[in-house]
C-alpha cells in the first residue's frame, strides 16, 4: 500500500494579503476610502505614537499622539478656515476626547483654559468671554460649578459659590464703581439674604448712599 503524505495546510490566501498589508512602525501617508489621511507611527495595524490624520470631509486636522487608533495623549485640533487653519483645542486627550489640561478656542477671543474629563471642563479652569468678563474657578460638567470669581468687562466681580453655571450659595459682589460690597446668599443668580457695605468711597467714581437694588 502506497504511503500518501498529507498536504501542508495553508492559510486562505485573503489572510496572507492581510498579514503583509499590516501596518507598523512610521509610513508615509495612508489614504482611506473616504478620501482621510494619516501620516505617521503605527503599531499591531492601529495608529499608535505620533501622527498627522485629515478627515477630508470636514478638512480638520489633528497632529500629535495616538494610542490604538485613538487621539491619547497631547495634540493639537484645527479646522479648516479659509485659505488656512484656525487652531480649536490643544492639550491632553483620552480615549479620543479632550481629556487633562489643554486650551479650548471658541472665537478669537473666547477661549477656555484648564482641565477637561472626557470632552467636557471639569476642575479648576479659566474661561475669557467675549464681552471681556473673565471667570476663574472651578468647572464641572462643563458648568461653572464650585467657587469661583467673576470679573466683569467694568472690573466689577463676583466672588462665591457656583451651581450649574449661576451663582448659587455665599458670595460677594464688588461694585468698584459705587464703592459698595453685597456679602450674602444668592439663590439662581439672584441675590437672597445680605448686607452691603462701603469701602474706598473716596475712590469710586460716583459714591451713592442709595440701597443695593437687585
Amino acid at each position: 500500500m502506497p504511503i500518501t503524505k498529507q498536504p501542508k495546510k495553508s492559510e486562505p490566501l485573503w489572510k496572507e494579503w492581510d498579514y503583509k498589508a499590516q501596518k507598523k512602525g512610521v509610513h508615509h501617508t495612508i489614504y482611506s476610502v473616504n478620501g482621510d489621511r494619516y501620516t505617521g507611527e503605527w503599531d499591531n495595524n492601529q495608529k499608535n505614537g505620533k501622527g498627522t490624520m485629515m478627515w477630508k470631509k470636514s478638512g480638520a486636522i489633528y497632529d500629535g499622539d495616538w494610542k490604538d487608533d485613538r487621539r491619547c495623549g497631547f495634540g493639537t485640533f484645527s479646522v479648516s478656515e479659509g485659505a488656512g487653519y484656525r487652531k480649536v483645542y490643544s492639550g491632553g486627550w483620552k480615549n479620543d476626547k479632550r481629556h487633562g489640561y489643554g486650551t479650548n478656542f471658541y472665537s478669537y477671543n473666547e477661549y477656555f483654559e484648564g482641565e477637561w474629563y472626557a470632552d467636557k471642563r471639569s476642575g479648576w479652569g479659566r474661561m475669557y468671554y467675549t464681552d471681556g468678563s473673565v471667570y476663574e474657578g472651578e468647572w464641572y460638567n462643563d458648568l461653572r460649578n464650585g467657587e469661583g470669581m467673576l470679573r466683569l468687562a467694568n472690573e466689577n466681580r463676583y466672588e462665591g459659590q457656583w451651581k450649574d453655571d449661576k451663582k448659587h450659595g455665599k458670595g460677594k459682589f464688588f461694585y468698584l464703581d459705587r464703592g459698595q460690597m453685597y456679602t450674602g446668599v444668592w439663590s439662581v443668580d439672584i441675590p437672597k439674604c445680605g448686607t452691603v457695605e462701603d469701602f474706598g468711597r473716596h475712590e469710586a467714581p460716583r459714591p451713592t448712599t442709595y440701597p443695593l437694588q437687585e
